[in-house]
């Protein structure tokens, strides 16, 4: 009796062990689901390809690649009211003629308005004809300005002369007048040597011309605006101006 006892709570124990352990999910290792998922990779490249078709798209018309009208407009200051006003009819003839885009003035915004129509044929022409605006309000010559309209390769760039170097009072105006030289002279120079216009009004300096041109006339001007004579600024310019004609 004893021995039948004493093999009942034994056999009891492996019973409890044994639902213990059923109990308990067994959880695959990662290293086990990798070489798995790799396996079915490699079993799914063996597989031949699937020929796609390429997708067939019937051509749109140019009313659509157009798209809805636009508009941009350029904020006049109030110095340049009298001159826009004089010479309204040489900006709105090129506009309008040329780049089939309609324009005004809107006396209560104080904006040049300029808006896309039915007519426009090129999208581009909008941001021609907001440069060509922008060029006048800036100070530059009607005529000058009209280049961006007929050239394709030409920019406008703007800068501070305290950008350069951050100078005030009488220091800056001595670089205003380092820029310009007595009369215009050093200005001029500076265009007609580097094929650009240039602007001077208060502080800000506006370039207009090719990316290359800029960029000799914006390191003129930036060695001008740090203390440079002028004469070494003629030489330099002259023999980069030089250089870049041999090149082309």
């Amino acid at each position: 009796m004893d021995a039948v006892e004493n093999a009942t709570p034994a056999a009891g124990a492996d019973m409890e062990a044994k639902d213990a352990a059923d109990s308990f999910t067994k959880v695959k290792s990662k290293k086990t689901q990798k070489r798995k998922r790799e396996q079915d990779g490699a079993g799914m490249d063996t597989e031949e390809p699937v020929a796609s078709k390429r997708p067939q798209f019937p051509p749109i018309s140019g009313d659509k690649l157009r798209g809805p009208d636009e508009m941009r407009k350029v904020a006049v200051p109030a110095h340049r009211y009298t001159p826009l006003k004089d010479n309204w009819l040489k900006i709105f003839t090129p506009i309008v003629e040329n780049l089939q885009l309609q324009v005004r003035f809107n006396l209560k915004t104080r904006n040049v308005e300029i808006k896309t129509c039915k007519e426009t044929q090129d999208i581009g022409s909008l941001t021609k004809a907001a440069d060509f605006v922008k060029a006048f309000i800036l100070g530059f010559q009607v005529e000058d300005a009209l280049a961006l309209i007929r050239l394709d390769e030409l920019f406008l760039e703007s800068f501070d002369v305290t950008d350069v170097k951050p100078l005030k009072g009488d220091h800056l105006s001595r670089a205003i007048g380092r820029i310009a030289g007595k009369g215009g002279k050093t200005k001029f120079t500076i265009e007609n040597v580097t094929k650009t216009r240039i602007v001077l009004a208060d502080t800000k300096v506006h370039i207009l011309g090719s990316f290359q041109n800029i960029k000799m006339a914006r390191t003129a001007i930036c060695n001008l605006i740090l203390g440079s004579p002028p004469s070494k600024v003629y030489g330099n310019i002259r023999v980069v101006a030089s250089r870049t004609a041999e090149r082309f």
